[in-house]
């Protein structure tokens, strides 16, 4: 959700500022922030990041003590983004996130994948074999973009496609920057089911796994989600979304000396990625 909210800039109006005579608004407090900034947006994005950090769902009290704003300025923005759809009211007087950040949330999915290409292409004539890019979306791994291996038998992800992280190479090089408490919790919910023999189902050895996958700086599927089916993954760091990109194909193209020459190069492709995000 975070990547949308840089899309809402272009529809949301300062609830504070007018601007006159085509002069830049100023702050409320009179004091001026980054250079061509207007701090009554900033602060909105603000508030949207740090529910959406929360689950979606926060009161007053708790967004005032999370920013460090006055409760007044706080049910002044909160008032605004209510009228403009992009937060509700429920009946317990908390706020959620609005459902017109879904449609920005889609076109900024639809995004990520267009920036991604470039990169993905790039991997494929490298390396030869299916590229992908995948995000985190609540407690699945969902695929946003792929670039297919130019092989008559290559390994084909639908866009789109939905799966649990655990049995994943991208939702293993995601889980390893994460708290592991969160690790747990996540694994918790989901139950980590077993697809294949080589599926990992047991908490205490997944987390000793990323423990690995940190320390190595990338993330293997050896059959767990397919049999025969080889997958190596990194993590897009400093990203807005949680994002992973990789490489699959039939393991036994798949080969040690391919992993050897792929993990530099999805390395790179991923710090430009990232730095096409900013």
């Amino acid at each position: 959700m975070r990547a949308a909210f840089r899309d809402l800039r272009l529809n949301f109006r300062d609830p504070e500022s007018t601007e006159k005579s085509g002069c830049a608004v100023t702050e409320e407090n009179g004091s001026k922030g980054r250079s061509g900034s207007v701090q009554s947006i900033e602060r909105a994005f603000g508030l949207l990041e740090t529910m959406a950090d929360a689950g979606g769902m926060m009161g007053l009290s708790q967004l005032a003590t999370a920013s460090g704003l006055p409760l007044p300025t706080i049910h002044r923005l909160v008032r605004t983004l209510v009228d403009l759809g992009y937060l509700r009211q429920e009946q317990s007087r908390q706020y959620v996130l609005g459902p017109r950040l879904i449609r920005l949330g889609e076109s900024s999915s639809h995004m990520l994948s267009v920036w991604a290409r470039p990169h993905l292409t790039r991997l494929v004539d490298e390396l030869g074999e299916s590229a992908n890019m995948a995000m985190l979306d609540g407690d699945q791994i969902v695929y946003l973009a792929q670039v297919p291996s130019r092989h008559s038998m290559r390994m084909f992800t639908e866009v789109g496609r939905r799966v649990l992280p655990h049995c994943t190479a991208v939702g293993k090089a995601i889980l390893a920057q994460q708290p592991e408490a969160e690790v747990r919790e996540l694994l918790r919910r989901t139950g980590m089911p077993q697809h294949t023999d080589a599926t990992i189902t047991d908490p205490g050895k997944f987390t000793e796994q990323l423990r690995a996958v940190e320390e190595a700086g990338y993330a293997t599927d050896e059959g767990e989600q397919e049999l025969g089916v080889r997958c190596i993954a990194v993590a897009v760091p400093d990203a807005p979304s949680k994002l992973a990109i990789s490489i699959s194909g039939p393991a036994g193209r798949m080969t040690g000396e391919l992993v050897h020459r792929a993990v530099p190069l999805l390395t790179q492709a991923a710090k430009s990625f990232s730095a096409d995000l900013r």
